[in-house]
């Protein structure tokens, strides 16, 4: 590694802390520092973009082939109708989704303002194009009802629908748009592509209105694996990774041209009613071909690419290839900000190369976002082109970590070949190259980088306190970065962006070492406001704005209740729920204490033995007539309604909804050492 790529990736390494501590553990800013008070600053307190911010965005437009109007072509074929005032309303109040909010957005992606990097600008507004779509004969889709598609298959006596979307609310509107405007049929199957909640988190919106004769016939098709990832990936980290959601989807921000434009993948996710339905007829192999009510499917199996359970399928008689998330209209999260487990790029690119080979003779790609795609010729060189960049990203990324690079040092000089980088649909809207080499290292490699200063460093408020005082205090230090700040508005546009990630860096220092410090927040908070707008990916913009945001308001009053998972929760495995309560329990509380309790499922004729030995909790299926210090005797929507906070413990033991032997006050003060995270921790501030 040479002295000047290492010099890149230390400027890297002070610039992008800031963006690695927003990922690391999504919190809320406990008191309102008021909104900065910034020149120029709109009603939430975002700051105009300086004139090197403009500058870069202005750049931008010589990068990318502008002119080329195909995509707007594609997102717009086979409009069979669209609601202007699409809104869609929460079961409890409020909105789920807001079409028209977005209506600043140029229709044609053009005439960006200063503040929206005009490649991202250009990927709102084709995220804008919304309503009920012909894809090709007997193949429909509803796009910019929610996050995802729901597409519609015509059958031999009804529809076979797939990804009814995240929310109930969502998912009711669309099929019943759908149903306006293509006349009633049964639905005989639905398709679960993948196990994440936009694809079918949605499914009682749909079943709610299905007779009792279609529920009783209806199939619902899924890949192995399913129902235990659908209902895991959030169940051990979930107040973590819904915490983080916040920023990486920018719920708290405005719909506006300094706010939230969209994710890059879609608008946004719809923040309703989450439901689940377990699948009939499960795909376990590549190859697998089902015929579902007179249609023909081919299934490919792709778990571990983009989520750890999924299929495509290809429809024969139509010659469409559903690519499901294998693939889409942007560069998609090896690692994905929110919070998950890496993703292995290797595999992805050996199974878009599979998908291209054994579906040569697609004359349609369709998938669960974006728009779709005619032509072979086009499809293939689609394949090519996004198989080819998640392999580049691995292999150059691999190539440069055994010559010794740091994941910093990786995203800083890791750059998409020129062939690669000439096309819109493999850019980092969503997923970007620098956070992607950053996963791969990661993979591989882990947290540690063998630089010994990393092995056991001090907590960052400790860490920030010791730095800032060695630097004269927090008045020099801000004294300094308020005149570099200035001054980055007159730089080029690679000083000046290079600046703001090293005031980001800077700041957060003085930030966490005096969180109570309003001038120091008020121009970090100025100083994202600038990172933001430059974003091309959505999620960058969304955790930098959202960070500005906070660093001014303070935190919401509340997180994303539990209570939207009820319906997940239900079809999670009983397992699932023991093991969240494990992470939840409290050490210090438990220190010393030693006790077996037996729950008992009378709805499922199971038991389980919780042991709490040593501050760890463990959990066993039992027999029924196994003794433990106290039994608990409930159905598990009961015990699901406890775990979310929709009925209190200490009340139901005390009622006739659940029967107990033992002592009701060692069980309450069991249920008291276990932890009641509400999903507030703070990230811009200690």
């Amino acid at each position: 590694m040479t002295n000047n790529n290492r010099a890149a990736g230390l400027a890297m390494f002070l610039s992008s802390r800031v963006f690695l501590v927003l990922l690391s553990g999504l919190a809320l800013a406990g008191c309102d520092a008021g909104p900065g008070q910034s020149t120029g600053a709109n009603e939430a307190g975002h700051s105009a973009p300086t004139a090197s911010t403009a500058k870069a965005n202005q750049q931008v437009l010589e990068q990318r082939p502008f002119d080329n109007r195909e995509d707007f072509e594609n997102a717009r074929r086979g409009l069979i109708a669209q609601d202007p005032d699409l809104v869609i309303g929460h079961l409890n109040g409020g909105e789920v989704w807001n079409m028209p909010g977005y209506a600043f957005i140029d229709s044609e992606g053009e005439n960006a303002p200063a503040s929206v990097n005009p490649s991202l600008w250009r990927q709102a507004a084709l995220n804008n194009i919304h309503g009920l779509f012909e894809v090709t004969q007997g193949l429909y889709q509803i796009r910019g009802y929610d996050l995802a598609n729901m597409s519609i298959i015509e059958s031999d006596t009804g529809w076979i629908l797939v990804d009814p979307l995240t929310a109930r609310e969502t998912a009711s509107k669309a099929f019943l748009f759908a149903r306006e405007h293509l006349g009633e049929k049964p639905v005989r199957a639905i398709l679960f592509t993948h196990s994440h909640i936009d694809h079918f988190g949605g499914v009682q919106g749909v079943l709610q209105h299905l007779s009792d004769d279609e529920k009783a016939n209806l199939r619902i098709i899924a890949p192995a694996g399913f129902e235990e990832e659908a209902t895991s990936e959030n169940i051990i980290a979930g107040p973590a990774m819904t915490r983080r959601a916040m920023f990486m989807y920018g719920k708290r921000l405005e719909r506006d041209d300094r706010g939230h434009v969209g994710t890059g993948l879609g608008k946004g996710p719809a923040f309703g009613t989450f439901g689940f339905a377990a699948p009939t007829d499960i795909v376990s192999e590549t190859g697998t071909e089902l015929t579902v009510d007179g249609v023909t499917m081919v299934f490919q199996i792709v778990s571990g690419s983009e989520a750890p359970s999924e299929f495509t399928f290809y429809l024969p008689e139509q010659k469409a290839f559903c690519g499901a998330e294998l693939v889409s209209r942007n560069m998609h999260n090896l690692y994905t900000p929110r919070g998950a487990k890496v993703r292995d790029a290797r595999i992805w690119s050996g199974f878009i190369d599979e998908a291209r080979n054994l579906f040569s003779e697609a004359e349609v790609y369709f998938a669960s976002h974006h728009w779709p795609l005619w032509g072979q010729d086009n499809i293939e060189d689609f394949l090519i082109r996004q198989r080819d960049t998640y392999k580049f990203i691995h292999d150059q990324s691999v190539r440069l970590m055994n010559h010794g690079a740091t994941p910093r040092e990786l995203a800083e000089n890791l750059q998409l070949p020129p062939a690669l980088n000439k096309d819109f649909h493999n850019q980092g809207y969503y997923g970007t190259v620098s956070h992607n080499a950053k996963a791969v290292y990661q993979h591989y490699m882990g947290w540690f980088t063998a630089n010994p200063s990393q092995l056991n460093p001090l907590p960052e408020s400790e860490s920030a306190k010791r730095t800032v005082e060695m630097m004269g205090g927090a008045q020099k230090v801000l004294a300094q970065a308020r005149q570099e700040f200035d001054a980055a508005a007159d730089m080029d546009v690679t000083e000046g962006r290079n600046t703001y990630r090293w005031l980001a860096e800077l700041l957060d220092q003085v930030v966490f070492a005096d969180p109570d410090n309003r001038d120091a927040r008020a121009l970090l908070a100025n100083v994202y406001d600038q990172l933001g707008y430059q974003a091309e990916s959505g999620p960058w913009r969304d955790f930098y704005l959202t960070g500005a945001y906070e660093l001014r308001h303070g935190a919401p009053e509340e997180g994303i209740k539990p209570a939207m998972m009820r319906e997940v929760l239900l079809h999670t495995p009983v397992s699932l729920f023991f093991d969240s309560m494990a992470v939840r329990l409290n050490a210090d509380d438990a220190e010393g204490k030693s006790t077996t309790i037996k729950v008992t499922f009378t709805d499922l004729q199971e038991s389980y033995l919780l042991t709490l030995q040593n501050s760890v909790l463990h959990h066993r299926k039992i027999s029924d007539d196994t003794s433990a210090d106290a039994t608990l005797k409930l159905t598990r929507p009961l015990f699901v309604d406890i775990l979310v906070g929709n009925a209190g413990l200490k009340e139901l033991l005390f009622s006739d909804d659940l029967s107990f032997e033992g002592s009701k006050l060692d069980l309450i003060g069991f249920f008291r050492m276990l932890d009641k995270p509400e999903g507030r921790f703070n990230i811009v501030t200690p």
